[in-house]
């Protein structure tokens, strides 16, 4: 909250700012379609250096990009195939992330939506982000313009009409009629430097995020995200909080759990717990549900970040195993954790594991972070975060806000040159995927009508995610 007021203050600064800077220079202000754009001179200069500078690399560098180009495009296709799948077949999911797939990423989104597996985003990050993925993205279509010999007129900011202080975009507008008589590769290398910038600004803010960490974090505690679960039988179920059941149903556990706490749950001589809302959220179950183990983590709501055992610090999971195993089952201990309020240290007393007789039991659990997904394992790889480990920031909230503006600078980037390859129409996609059905056929014709198609096809995906973002919810 003390961060949220001085960016509060910056808004209305910036807004005050800006407003009285393009209305002294409204004579820049052009009007173009659904834009304002602010046109100028500023980089034009340097652009045209560095496109005849520094010819040699960037005749390599063109090969790379309409490469990098492709593989976007690919990727971008398996993106929405993926968000498809997700939108028509998990609509829990869908519910749970709340926001429509065609909401932009503004300011205070993931605040104002309670999405809490995403960091804050601050109208500070906003304008930092957008300015240095808007800037690199168009400069790099300058250079290879330059570099081309297309002649760059202008460069500026757009804003919309009804947010006109705030830049949306940056442009550098070239001299399209010399851009069209260019070979349909030398075209294709400027349409798509833009992705590759933004491949390359995440690339750089990666390295940048890895040193940063290294020097602002200390491994501290071990995080967990659950309890320890087991699936049982509904129809082996024989009572609900002390209530005997004979043949039970789904629907009659739901009636017997209490809304607030935790339910003891008999099944197959063993007490387990669940909460209601663990029950309701597997109604589509197939005659077993999950439920937590009563061991001594839950019973004792002990928090997700431990940082001692016993005296000892705890800074991995091998450590916490460790520990864990130099005592017995009935033997009391000493946990340290970190709350939301502090510190807090809790006496246990630990429990045989279930699976392995003898051996001490605290009943943590741990999902799988890296996930099944392709994306999912290649995130994992390069995490240069080692798994369950919290980590302490050294410099206070300095530290967390610099980390998260860096991770923001990498998703946006990494969104952006996807999105931007989509083949549709508004985007350099578009008419890169044209230029490359042109070269395939040799024939136009057939060129524009599979640029129309794909620009159709992908607004009739767009709708469709509507409808079943909004089904998702009444269902």
């Amino acid at each position: 909250m003390g961060f949220l007021i001085y960016d509060l203050i910056f808004l209305a600064l910036f807004l005050i700012f800006s407003s009285i800077f393009l209305y002294t220079r409204r004579h820049n202000l052009k009007k173009e379609g659904l834009l304002f754009l602010y046109k100028t001179s500023w980089g034009i200069k340097l652009i045209n250096y560095l496109g005849r500078k520094y010819r040699r690399t960037l005749k390599a560098l063109s090969y790379v990009s309409i490469t990098m180009g492709y593989l976007l495009m690919i990727g971008v296709f398996y993106l929405i195939y993926t968000i498809v799948k997700v939108y028509l077949f998990n609509p829990s999911i869908v519910r749970a992330i709340k926001i429509p797939p065609i909401l932009p990423l503004v300011p205070y989104l993931p605040q104002v939506f309670s999405l809490d597996f995403l960091p804050p985003f601050y109208f500070t990050y906003w304008i930092v982000i957008l300015a240095i993925i808007a800037i690199t993205h168009e400069m790099a279509h300058g250079i290879f313009a330059a570099y081309d010999k297309v002649k760059i007129k202008t460069t500026g900011f757009g804003f919309f009409p009804f947010f006109l202080p705030i830049f949306l975009a940056a442009f550098v507008e070239l001299d399209e009629k010399k851009m069209a008589k260019k070979s349909k590769f030398k075209q294709m290398v400027i349409l798509s430097a833009g992705t590759f910038a933004n491949v390359l600004t995440a690339i750089f803010f990666f390295l940048i995020l890895v040193i940063f960490f290294s020097l602002a974090f200390s491994a501290s505690g071990v995080v967990f995200d659950s309890y320890a679960t087991s699936a049982i039988m509904v129809s082996g179920i024989s009572s609900v909080n002390g209530i005997h059941v004979n043949n039970a149903s789904y629907d009659k556990i739901i009636e017997l759990a209490d809304k607030e706490g935790l339910n003891e749950i008999s099944a197959n001589n063993e007490t387990y717990l669940a909460t209601k809302s663990s029950l309701e959220n597997q109604k589509e179950y197939n005659g077993q549900i999950l439920v937590y183990n009563s061991a001594p983590a839950i019973k004792e709501n002990l928090s997700s970040i431990i940082l001692e055992i016993g005296g000892v610090k705890i800074d991995n999971l091998d450590k916490l195993v460790e520990e864990l195993g130099k005592y017995s089952p009935g033997e009391e201990v000493i946990v340290k954790t970190k709350t939301t309020q502090g510190f807090e240290e809790k006496a246990i007393t630990l429990e045989e594991h279930p699976e392995r007789p003898g051996t001490a039991w605290l009943g943590i659990g741990f999902t799988n972070q890296e996930g099944s997904s392709v994306l999912g394992k290649i995130m994992g790889k390069l995490s240069f975060k080692q798994p369950w480990v919290y980590y302490e920031p050294k410099f206070g909230e300095i530290s967390i806000f610099i980390y998260n503006l860096l991770w923001w600078i990498i998703l946006i980037s990494v969104s952006v040159a996807l999105i931007n390859m989509l083949p549709v129409g508004i985007f350099d996609g578009g008419r890169f995927f044209y230029l490359t059905v042109f070269a395939l056929t040799k024939s136009e014709k057939t060129a524009k009508k599979a640029f129309a198609f794909s620009t159709y096809f992908f607004l009739f995906i767009l709708l469709l995610l509507m409808f079943f973002w909004a089904f998702s919810f009444i269902r």
